[in-house]
């Protein structure tokens, strides 16, 4: 992982320093009103870095920026307040195809065969990398006590949908095809991933369901799962919570931008079948535009009768699963993903 710059080191310590305030102070510094939408009470914590990150006009919804000034950005600001990395026993890149890499984590004290988990990072199928969510994986990896796959798939404009899709597919068969020399149990491999990656998570799950291996768990967190855009948390989260609808649109707008590929299943796993896909944890935040979408993808999971564990936390925004070294609510949800992730690989 690249160093951080060192003003924005000066500006992380200084705002982990700032979060450790009482709260009613940070909510001061915030404007002076606890922020309510649609039953739910933002965290104090979240309302005082969203405060600080439109002050500092940083963020994803800066629309002056480039589409490589964002990236760098992504990567940047998702390690701002992440999870402390423990020490592993080693993390190495691997070529998974001509135009695929995946980095393996892999904890200490981890008996071959080992269990697995194929992370999908997030950022709207456009930003992100292995470096913006390397701090989550190493976690995970350590806390989960399994192998870490995190998988570098292509992104958009460049390469426009299917292709993350397709690389997303073809990194969970890799993982399958080389289990025994990256000292996998192919029986006890999960996918998972966060928002974009959440998306192609469930893409996985439905591509593998009828492979000799498929999944054995997916793990989704405030998964984007319709690209047509037709739930009433797009509407009423629509700006101001980190990610807004203007963000979303020119996300898709690269990603997606022929209409006709909106409702495609490998798009919007909101309109496939979704019989016989591997057991499910889907996790949404209160304060979230893609927060209906997902809770209405755990229900039609439930509906077709795979087993979901799904949890609103109300006072989330997305994005929390890169916050937990310094938002305290965020740490249930970080609890409860783990727990979930170490019943599913046993």
């Amino acid at each position: 992982m690249p160093p951080m710059p060192l003003h924005l080191r000066a500006q992380a310590s200084a705002a982990r320093a700032l979060l450790k305030l009482p709260r009613p102070v940070l909510v001061g510094l915030s404007g002076g009103r606890r922020v309510e939408r649609d039953g739910c009470v933002l965290d104090e914590q979240f309302q005082f870095m969203l405060s600080l990150a439109e002050r500092l006009g940083r963020g994803l919804a800066n629309a002056d920026a480039t589409l490589a000034e964002r990236r760098v950005a992504m990567d940047h600001d998702a390690i701002l307040f992440a999870p402390i990395a423990p020490a592993l026993e080693s993390v190495r890149d691997e070529r998974v195809s001509e135009h695929v890499t995946a980095r393996v984590y892999r904890p200490h004290g981890l008996p071959k065969p080992a269990p697995a988990l194929v992370y999908l990072h997030g950022g709207g199928f456009v930003v992100g990398s292995l470096d913006s969510h390397d701090p989550v994986c190493r976690a995970l990896a350590h806390e989960a006590r399994c192998l870490v796959i995190s998988v570098d798939y292509r992104l958009a404009p460049e390469h426009p949908f299917p292709a993350a899709a397709d690389d997303a597919t073809e990194a969970f068969r890799w993982v399958i095809a080389h289990a025994a020399r990256l000292g996998v149990d192919p029986k006890r491999v999960a996918v998972g991933g966060d928002s974009a990656g959440g998306n192609l998570a469930a893409v996985v799950a439905l591509d593998t369901r009828d492979d000799p291996h498929p999944p054995c768990f997916q793990a989704l967190i405030y998964p984007a799962v319709d690209q047509t855009r037709s739930f009433p948390s797009l509407k009423i989260m629509e700006r101001g919570f980190l990610l807004d609808r203007a963000t979303i649109d020119w996300f898709l707008e690269q990603y997606s931008p022929d209409p006709s590929n909106w409702d495609k299943p490998r798009a919007s796993p909101w309109f496939a079948d979704v019989k016989s896909v591997a057991p499910a944890l889907v996790q949404t935040a209160g304060f979230d535009p893609l927060r209906d979408e997902g809770e209405a993808y755990a229900v039609k999971l439930r509906e077709a009768g795979v087993a979901v564990s799904s949890k609103r936390y109300p006072s989330m925004v997305h994005g929390y699963i890169s916050t937990t070294g310094s938002i305290v609510a965020a740490r249930e949800a970080w609890g409860d993903l783990v727990a979930a992730l170490r019943g599913a690989l046993r």
